[in-house]
């Protein structure tokens, strides 16, 4: 009998214990849950880039713009070799949906010209850092390095200010998306008039009319989301000047590089500085049309 009360006893007071933990553990529970699910609320992921391929670089420029940048093109008489001479020489790359280019080098009686274009589509691995903005670091990088001199005058170079980013995308990170993306092709198609007022328009305009600070290094507040130029002559030898003018630019997650250089023929001979920048950014404007933004 008295095995039997005890018994009883026992289990009701294993019940009461049970009960306890089970009702501690249920309320730990509940703060868990609460505070997993606040972080995960807090965290929003950022916007990815407009761009999610890149186009193809040998293909992309047309031949009469290569006649303009590479006059002895057109003086090849082979015309398999001529032909191979329009179709350039692909960049080496592992991956074609982050980074292409495509390289021209065309001997000529004049001169003899090289260019190059890269485009690179910028992706970012942060949650918290949208493409965009991870595009605008790189961009930011690479116009550090060309190391532009401080804007001098009052013509397009005053929209120099000498930092990494242009103005009107340095008030955040989240700047270079808030950016209507449909406008870069209409005000990249200007491009060819901006470094001089009236006197840009063409190559064949007078380099006369183009002052030593309209054709300085400079940035760009015309072509995509931000843009630069800079202008190196080069001696290679005693007497010959090779003259390299790069212009760069950035529309959303996609930074393009133009590389355009002249090596001219004659011992003395300079290469042109605005004709040879007007060209370049005539096919920048061309290569923004391209990207759709």
């Amino acid at each position: 009998m008295l095995r039997k009360a005890y018994v009883p006893g026992a289990a009701a007071l294993l019940a009461a214990l049970l009960a306890g933990c089970s009702g501690g553990s249920s309320g730990g529970g509940t703060t868990d849950s609460a505070k997993g699910g606040g972080t995960g609320t807090a965290t929003a992921a950022a916007q990815p880039g407009k761009y999610r391929t890149l186009p193809e670089p040998c293909g992309v420029i047309g031949h009469g713009t290569l006649d303009a940048l590479l006059p002895g093109i057109r003086r090849i008489a082979d015309v398999d070799q001529r032909t191979r001479a329009y179709e350039g020489d692909a960049a080496l790359t592992y991956d074609t949906d982050r980074k292409v280019g495509c390289r021209w080098k065309v001997d000529g009686p004049d001169a003899t010209d090289h260019l190059s274009v890269d485009f690179e589509r910028v992706v970012s691995y942060d949650n918290s850092v949208s493409d965009d903005s991870q595009a605008h670091s790189v961009f930011a990088a690479k116009q550090t390095a060309a190391d532009l001199p401080e804007p001098t005058g009052s013509g397009s170079a005053s929209a120099a200010s000498g930092s990494p980013a242009p103005s009107g995308s340095t008030s955040s990170p989240a700047a270079p998306p808030a950016a209507s993306s449909s406008s870069a092709p209409s005000s990249a198609s200007s491009a060819p008039t901006a470094p001089s007022s009236g006197s840009a328009g063409s190559s064949a305009s007078s380099s006369g009319d183009a002052t030593p600070s309209d054709l300085q290094p400079r940035t760009l507040d015309d072509l995509g989301d931000e843009a630069f130029l800079d202008d190196a002559l080069n001696s290679t030898g005693s007497t010959v000047e090779q003259r390299t003018v790069t212009v760069a630019f950035r529309t959303s997650n996609v930074v393009v590089t133009i590389v355009y250089e002249e090596q001219p023929a004659t011992l003395g001979a300079v290469p042109d500085s605005k004709e040879m920048q007007d060209k370049a950014r005539k096919l920048a404007a061309q290569l923004a049309d391209s990207l759709g933004g």
